[in-house]
Protein backbone atom coordinates (compact mmCIF):
# COMPACT_ATOMS: atom_id res chain seq x y z
CA UNK A 1 0.00 0.00 0.00
CA UNK A 2 1.15 3.26 -0.97
CA UNK A 3 2.39 5.50 2.09
CA UNK A 4 5.00 8.13 0.26
CA UNK A 5 3.54 11.59 0.34
CA UNK A 6 1.97 12.57 -3.06
CA UNK A 7 4.48 15.39 -4.87
CA UNK A 8 2.27 17.47 -7.28
CA UNK A 9 4.55 19.90 -9.52
CA UNK A 10 3.35 22.78 -11.17
CA UNK A 11 0.81 25.46 -11.02
CA UNK A 12 -2.07 23.28 -12.31
CA UNK A 13 -1.59 20.22 -10.24
CA UNK A 14 -1.16 22.15 -7.04
CA UNK A 15 -4.53 24.39 -7.89
CA UNK A 16 -5.86 21.32 -8.89
CA UNK A 17 -5.24 20.23 -5.14
CA UNK A 18 -5.94 22.75 -3.33
CA UNK A 19 -10.03 22.80 -4.83
CA UNK A 20 -10.42 19.48 -4.66
CA UNK A 21 -9.24 18.32 -1.46
CA UNK A 22 -7.87 21.02 0.31
CA UNK A 23 -7.07 18.98 3.77
CA UNK A 24 -5.05 16.61 2.05
CA UNK A 25 -2.52 19.47 1.22
CA UNK A 26 0.73 18.93 4.37
CA UNK A 27 2.89 21.77 2.98
CA UNK A 28 3.84 23.97 0.05
CA UNK A 29 6.99 24.87 -1.50
CA UNK A 30 7.70 27.70 -4.06
CA UNK A 31 10.08 29.95 -6.09
CA UNK A 32 9.89 33.76 -6.32
CA UNK A 33 8.64 33.77 -9.63
CA UNK A 34 5.55 31.58 -8.76
CA UNK A 35 4.65 34.17 -5.23
CA UNK A 36 1.70 35.58 -6.76
CA UNK A 37 0.04 32.24 -7.66
CA UNK A 38 1.15 30.54 -4.04
CA UNK A 39 -0.50 33.64 -2.32
CA UNK A 40 -3.77 32.14 -2.01
CA UNK A 41 -2.81 28.83 -0.94
CA UNK A 42 -0.22 30.08 1.62
CA UNK A 43 -3.20 31.73 2.91
CA UNK A 44 -5.06 28.45 3.47
CA UNK A 45 -2.33 26.75 5.32
CA UNK A 46 -1.23 29.73 7.31
CA UNK A 47 -4.80 28.81 8.37
CA UNK A 48 -4.88 26.06 8.88
CA UNK A 49 -1.46 26.01 10.47
CA UNK A 50 0.50 24.14 7.91
CA UNK A 51 3.97 25.26 6.37
CA UNK A 52 4.92 26.88 3.09
CA UNK A 53 8.05 28.31 2.58
CA UNK A 54 9.36 30.03 -0.88
CA UNK A 55 13.06 28.26 -1.73
CA UNK A 56 16.22 28.71 -4.39
CA UNK A 57 15.32 27.01 -7.68
CA UNK A 58 18.39 24.05 -6.57
CA UNK A 59 16.01 23.14 -3.33
CA UNK A 60 12.38 22.89 -4.84
CA UNK A 61 14.21 20.44 -7.59
CA UNK A 62 15.38 18.44 -4.86
CA UNK A 63 11.69 18.70 -3.02
CA UNK A 64 9.86 17.79 -6.13
CA UNK A 65 12.56 15.06 -7.30
CA UNK A 66 12.93 16.68 -10.85
CA UNK A 67 13.83 20.42 -12.53
CA UNK A 68 9.99 19.84 -13.94
CA UNK A 69 8.73 21.29 -10.87
CA UNK A 70 7.08 24.07 -12.93
CA UNK A 71 7.71 26.60 -9.85
CA UNK A 72 5.87 25.08 -7.51
CA UNK A 73 5.11 21.84 -5.26
CA UNK A 74 2.46 21.28 -2.80
CA UNK A 75 3.23 17.90 -0.44
CA UNK A 76 -0.13 15.97 0.23
CA UNK A 77 -1.00 12.94 1.63
CA UNK A 78 -1.36 10.34 -0.24
CA UNK A 79 -4.54 10.05 -2.30
CA UNK A 80 -5.96 6.15 -1.96
CA UNK A 81 -7.87 4.61 -4.73
CA UNK A 82 -10.99 2.06 -3.53
CA UNK A 83 -12.16 -0.98 -5.04
CA UNK A 84 -15.09 0.02 -7.04
CA UNK A 85 -18.22 -0.30 -5.03
CA UNK A 86 -20.64 -3.39 -5.29
CA UNK A 87 -23.41 -0.57 -5.65
CA UNK A 88 -22.17 1.66 -8.83
CA UNK A 89 -21.95 4.94 -8.04
CA UNK A 90 -24.77 7.44 -9.81
CA UNK A 91 -21.62 9.72 -10.99
CA UNK A 92 -19.83 6.86 -12.23
CA UNK A 93 -20.82 7.52 -15.90
CA UNK A 94 -20.41 11.50 -15.99
CA UNK A 95 -21.49 12.29 -19.16
CA UNK A 96 -22.31 8.95 -20.44
CA UNK A 97 -18.41 7.31 -20.59
CA UNK A 98 -16.53 5.74 -17.96
CA UNK A 99 -12.66 5.24 -19.07
CA UNK A 100 -10.94 1.97 -18.30
CA UNK A 101 -7.45 1.47 -17.96
CA UNK A 102 -6.76 -2.35 -18.35
CA UNK A 103 -2.53 -2.61 -18.34
CA UNK A 104 -1.28 1.02 -19.23
CA UNK A 105 2.35 1.58 -17.87
CA UNK A 106 3.65 4.58 -18.50
CA UNK A 107 2.83 7.08 -15.61
CA UNK A 108 3.10 9.56 -18.46
CA UNK A 109 -0.03 8.45 -20.52
CA UNK A 110 -2.03 7.50 -17.33
CA UNK A 111 -1.85 11.24 -16.63
CA UNK A 112 -2.02 12.12 -20.33
CA UNK A 113 -5.66 9.98 -20.59
CA UNK A 114 -6.68 11.32 -17.16
CA UNK A 115 -6.00 15.14 -18.40
CA UNK A 116 -8.20 14.28 -21.20
CA UNK A 117 -11.05 12.40 -19.15
CA UNK A 118 -11.23 15.32 -17.22
CA UNK A 119 -11.37 17.85 -20.24
CA UNK A 120 -14.25 16.49 -21.69
CA UNK A 121 -16.34 15.97 -18.82
CA UNK A 122 -15.35 12.62 -17.29
CA UNK A 123 -16.23 12.15 -13.60
CA UNK A 124 -14.16 8.75 -12.97
CA UNK A 125 -11.43 6.36 -13.89
CA UNK A 126 -10.95 2.77 -13.41
CA UNK A 127 -7.66 1.06 -13.06
CA UNK A 128 -7.18 -2.72 -13.58
CA UNK A 129 -5.36 -4.93 -11.28
CA UNK A 130 -3.11 -5.76 -13.72
CA UNK A 131 0.33 -5.82 -12.28
CA UNK A 132 2.01 -3.47 -15.40
CA UNK A 133 -0.74 -1.18 -14.86
CA UNK A 134 0.74 2.04 -13.44
CA UNK A 135 -0.36 4.02 -10.53
CA UNK A 136 -0.60 7.27 -8.87
CA UNK A 137 3.19 9.06 -9.40
CA UNK A 138 4.77 12.27 -9.12
CA UNK A 139 4.74 11.82 -13.05
CA UNK A 140 1.12 11.03 -13.61
CA UNK A 141 0.27 14.14 -10.92
CA UNK A 142 2.21 15.98 -13.16
CA UNK A 143 1.11 15.27 -16.19
CA UNK A 144 -2.40 14.71 -15.89
CA UNK A 145 -2.64 18.76 -15.22
CA UNK A 146 -4.87 18.19 -12.52
CA UNK A 147 -7.25 16.04 -14.22
CA UNK A 148 -6.32 13.33 -11.92
CA UNK A 149 -8.18 15.21 -9.15
CA UNK A 150 -11.01 16.17 -11.14
CA UNK A 151 -11.81 12.36 -11.72
CA UNK A 152 -12.89 9.78 -8.42
CA UNK A 153 -10.28 6.55 -8.80
CA UNK A 154 -11.60 3.19 -8.54
CA UNK A 155 -9.44 0.24 -8.68
CA UNK A 156 -10.98 -3.28 -10.11
CA UNK A 157 -8.49 -6.25 -8.84
CA UNK A 158 -10.59 -8.69 -11.28
CA UNK A 159 -11.57 -6.22 -14.52
CA UNK A 160 -13.10 -8.79 -16.26
CA UNK A 161 -15.61 -9.35 -13.47
CA UNK A 162 -15.85 -5.98 -12.48
CA UNK A 163 -17.20 -5.58 -16.62
CA UNK A 164 -19.68 -8.10 -16.11
CA UNK A 165 -20.87 -5.78 -13.24
CA UNK A 166 -21.01 -3.09 -15.28
CA UNK A 167 -22.01 -4.44 -18.52
CA UNK A 168 -25.60 -4.77 -16.65
CA UNK A 169 -25.86 -0.91 -16.55
CA UNK A 170 -23.93 0.32 -19.61
CA UNK A 171 -22.01 -1.04 -23.02
CA UNK A 172 -18.84 -2.19 -22.16
CA UNK A 173 -16.32 -1.53 -25.37
CA UNK A 174 -12.63 -2.88 -26.00
CA UNK A 175 -10.23 -0.37 -27.61
CA UNK A 176 -8.78 -2.63 -30.05
CA UNK A 177 -6.11 -1.66 -32.76
CA UNK A 178 -8.10 -3.39 -35.49
CA UNK A 179 -11.40 -5.81 -35.86
CA UNK A 180 -13.44 -3.33 -34.32
CA UNK A 181 -16.32 -0.88 -35.46
CA UNK A 182 -15.77 2.92 -35.66
CA UNK A 183 -16.74 4.91 -32.96
CA UNK A 184 -20.12 6.64 -34.35
CA UNK A 185 -21.60 3.35 -34.94
CA UNK A 186 -21.60 2.05 -31.14
CA UNK A 187 -25.04 2.11 -29.92
CA UNK A 188 -25.59 5.49 -27.25
CA UNK A 189 -28.81 4.21 -25.50
CA UNK A 190 -26.63 3.90 -22.52
CA UNK A 191 -23.45 5.03 -20.78
CA UNK A 192 -20.17 3.43 -22.13
CA UNK A 193 -17.08 1.62 -20.60
CA UNK A 194 -14.33 2.28 -22.69
CA UNK A 195 -11.18 -0.19 -21.76
CA UNK A 196 -7.86 0.74 -22.86
CA UNK A 197 -4.82 -1.76 -22.90
CA UNK A 198 -0.93 -1.84 -22.39
CA UNK A 199 0.78 0.13 -24.73
CA UNK A 200 2.73 -2.72 -26.36
CA UNK A 201 0.77 -5.43 -26.19
CA UNK A 202 -2.74 -4.03 -25.84
CA UNK A 203 -6.13 -5.45 -23.88
CA UNK A 204 -5.56 -9.08 -22.36
CA UNK A 205 -7.82 -11.60 -23.86
CA UNK A 206 -9.83 -11.70 -20.82
CA UNK A 207 -11.00 -8.29 -20.94
CA UNK A 208 -11.70 -8.33 -24.59
CA UNK A 209 -13.76 -11.46 -23.69
CA UNK A 210 -15.42 -9.11 -21.12
CA UNK A 211 -16.52 -6.76 -22.92
CA UNK A 212 -19.89 -6.35 -25.09
CA UNK A 213 -17.98 -4.34 -28.37
CA UNK A 214 -15.02 -3.74 -29.69
CA UNK A 215 -14.04 -0.29 -31.14
CA UNK A 216 -10.89 0.57 -33.83
CA UNK A 217 -10.31 4.10 -34.92
CA UNK A 218 -10.14 3.70 -38.50
CA UNK A 219 -6.74 5.27 -39.90
CA UNK A 220 -4.80 5.53 -43.15
CA UNK A 221 -2.59 1.97 -42.68
CA UNK A 222 0.76 4.34 -42.57
CA UNK A 223 1.12 3.19 -39.06
CA UNK A 224 -0.51 0.43 -37.16
CA UNK A 225 -1.76 2.65 -34.21
CA UNK A 226 -1.67 5.55 -32.20
CA UNK A 227 -0.17 5.81 -28.56
CA UNK A 228 -2.63 5.04 -26.02
CA UNK A 229 -3.13 8.24 -24.89
CA UNK A 230 -3.94 9.85 -28.05
CA UNK A 231 -6.44 7.08 -29.28
CA UNK A 232 -7.81 7.92 -25.53
CA UNK A 233 -8.39 11.16 -26.35
CA UNK A 234 -9.86 10.55 -29.87
CA UNK A 235 -11.93 7.82 -28.87
CA UNK A 236 -13.21 10.08 -25.52
CA UNK A 237 -14.22 12.92 -27.99
CA UNK A 238 -15.73 10.83 -30.63
CA UNK A 239 -18.31 9.12 -27.63
CA UNK A 240 -18.63 12.65 -25.82
CA UNK A 241 -18.28 15.02 -27.75
CA UNK A 242 -19.47 14.41 -31.11
CA UNK A 243 -22.83 12.65 -30.15
CA UNK A 244 -23.73 15.95 -28.59
CA UNK A 245 -22.94 17.64 -32.00
CA UNK A 246 -24.81 15.21 -33.91
CA UNK A 247 -27.91 15.18 -31.64
CA UNK A 248 -27.58 11.09 -30.96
Amino acid sequence: MKSEPDRLCGPAAVAAAFAHRPQAVLRLFYLASRRAEAGPFCAQLARARKPYREVPPAELAKIAGTTHHGGIVAIAAPRAVPALPAALPQTLFGPGLLPVLDGVGNPHNLGAIARSAAFFGCTALLLSGDPRQAGLSDSAWRTSEGGLEALSLYRAPDLPAALGALGRTALTVAAVARGGVAPEALPRDRPIVLVMGNEEQGLPEASIAACAARVTLPGSGAVESLNVSVAAAVLMHALVVSPRATGL
